[in-house]
């Protein structure tokens, strides 16, 4: 195996070569620069020491996005202990269940978060800490009450002068395979399992962006945190690679719709934007199609002569709209929506599609958008084998297998799992069903867990059924059910839309009817959906926005 470097040892040098650069902002709020993190790092190592917390212990973080929660995590590792970052979008019994069954011994939870959870649902905690201020919210620890109702004083003691870039010592890893973090996947198929990621697989997946982004991406240039910290994608992506490359965060500490979103773009204006399909299809449907999408436009595009000058002046309406400073967008996390990918395509769109999964922590495959195989999730990453198990890769769909420096450990209390997830050779099952072709790109074609069968056990993948069918009229979002052998699509639509429009419910009724006529004639006969069901309310989902397609069944 190749020498890895020390991810802490790469934090320490990241704060000392960018002491005075701005490092973290909270959207409309403070900004931390890397020596105001150092400091706060400091008192929280303080806190840590004298409440009893050892090297190895477990820290849980639960909370939206912001600067002081990556504080408290880069303060965590560099400490020597084990991050539990949860996302805050699950339920109270949820994070109860996480906070237990990975035995941390302090909680860090947000202000959202710490007026839901119960205390009593969590009896080997010592303490929980608000997020926000590091304020004592309960604590079972006197050493612990000590420590932060002193922690100035404590500070004070230890640098009486000051404190600088030569104070800084922090906790190197023994091993690239010690553990770093506990991650909780979201999964949309029950409980969640505690994938124990090591140091060596936060430094391959930082080496990966420094090897794709590094010469793009410069010191000191801004990037939005959109996805939650605490799912592996945003955490790496939109937080280590930038702090450990100098970079300047921004927090959407509020719930990010896309109406946020687009004004944070226009403001900070990102050199790179990380996102889910769904973010990039709202802004795109909402910000740029109205424009674009009338008789006029429609006119000009079919004109030969002139239609690559106007899909040149619709690329830049469209990077108007993303801060008119992005390098490139990176979607993952789900499938992209082909009406959409194509739009982006044919106005050569600076756009990729990654893959990846929570147990890599998270990338498996990358192409960058000059090289990138519209369809495809790109190829395997630095550091990172893949391969497809089917007799014929190219053409017959086989699950995704990966192998390399990014694989978890396996699940945290969880031998049985982890032995059905990583091979004896070391290949992760993804779980995920592709092809790949001559070139290595992969193209993903359903979960295989989603998978269903037709009436002559033909395979279904009710993802490509369902892409189709978000691009017609008046549907937002759709799941595709097995009902008693017949396929039934659950329809979300565009109530907003009908209530401009004034349509009632028998008028939605109307159209969606239409579109399932006209998805049926694009479908195979085993493939053809016998019935509609109108959902009023949106569909319960991950904090990746995958749908609980569980909750349907």
């Amino acid at each position: 195996m190749e020498k890895i470097p020390s991810f802490n040892e790469l934090i320490q040098k990241s704060i000392i070569a960018n002491w005075d650069l701005d490092a973290l902002t909270d959207y409309k709020g403070q900004t931390l620069q890397y020596h105001d993190v150092a400091r706060k790092i400091e008192k929280v190592h303080i806190l840590f020491e004298n409440s009893g917390v050892q090297k190895g212990d477990k820290i849980a973080l639960c909370g939206r996005n912001s600067s002081q929660w990556a504080v408290a995590f880069i303060a965590t590792l560099t400490y020597g202990a084990i991050a539990v970052p949860i996302l805050h979008e699950f339920m109270p019994e949820q994070i109860h269940n996480i906070v237990n069954h990975s035995d941390a011994k302090l909680l860090f939870a947000g202000d959202y978060v710490a007026g839901v959870i119960n205390p009593e649902a969590m009896p080997h905690l010592e303490g929980i800490i608000r997020s926000t201020d590091y304020s004592l919210i309960i604590s079972r620890s006197e050493r612990l009450t000590y420590a932060r109702e002193n922690l100035n004083a404590l500070y004070g003691q230890k640098y009486p002068k000051y404190f600088r870039q030569e104070h800084i010592k922090y906790y190197i890893e023994q091993s690239p395979d010690e553990l770093a973090l506990i991650n909780y996947t979201s999964g949309t198929t029950g409980f969640s399992k505690g994938v124990m990621i090591p140091y060596r697989a936060l430094w391959s997946n930082y080496d990966f962006a420094c090897n794709v982004l590094g010469k793009t991406i410069n010191k000191g240039d801004n990037v939005i945190s959109i996805l939650p910290m605490a799912h592996m994608y945003g955490m790496a992506f939109e937080f280590l690679f930038e702090f450990l490359h100098g970079c300047h965060v921004f927090y959407l500490n509020r719930t990010p719709s896309p109406a946020i979103i687009a004004q944070a773009f226009a403001e900070v204006k990102p050199k790179i934007i990380i996102a889910v399909p769904l973010v990039i299809e709202k802004i795109i449907r909402k910000k740029v199609f109205p424009k674009i999408q009338n008789n006029r436009m429609r006119l000009l595009l079919q004109m030969p002569i002139i239609s690559l000058k106007v899909r040149e002046m619709i690329c830049q309406e469209v990077l108007k709209a993303f801060g008119g400073n992005v390098y490139e967008i990176i979607i993952g996390g789900a499938a992209f929506n082909q009406e959409v990918e194509q739009f982006l395509k044919r106005i050569n769109f600076p756009y990729t599609v990654g893959y990846g999964a929570t147990e890599c922590a998270p990338i498996i495959c990358y192409s960058d958008w000059h090289t990138f195989a519209p369809g495809s999730c790109g190829r395997a990453v630095l550091h990172m084998q893949v391969k497809i198990d089917s007799p014929d890769p190219a053409t017959i769909p086989g699950e995704i297998l990966a192998r390399g420096l990014n694989v978890m450990l396996g699940y945290y209390k969880n031998e049985e799992a982890t032995a059905q997830t990583i091979d004896k050779d070391g290949w992760y099952h993804t779980g995920d069903l592709g092809t790949m072709d001559e070139y290595g790109n992969v193209y993903i074609n359903g979960r295989s867990k989603n998978m269903l069968l037709g009436p002559n056990g033909q395979n279904i993948y009710p993802e490509e059924i369902e892409d189709k069918l978000n691009s017609m009229t008046m549907v937002v979002e759709s799941i595709v059910v097995q009902r008693d052998n017949k396929l039934v699509a659950l329809v979300h639509p565009d109530l907003d839309e009908a209530k401009a429009l004034k349509f009632d419910r028998n008028d939605l009724e109307g159209i969606m009817e239409q579109n399932r006529n006209t998805l049926n004639q694009m479908l195979p006969a085993y493939e053809k959906i016998a019935e509609v069901e109108i959902h009023e309310e949106e569909f319960e989902k991950t904090p990746k926005k995958s749908i609980k397609r569980y909750l349907y069944k």
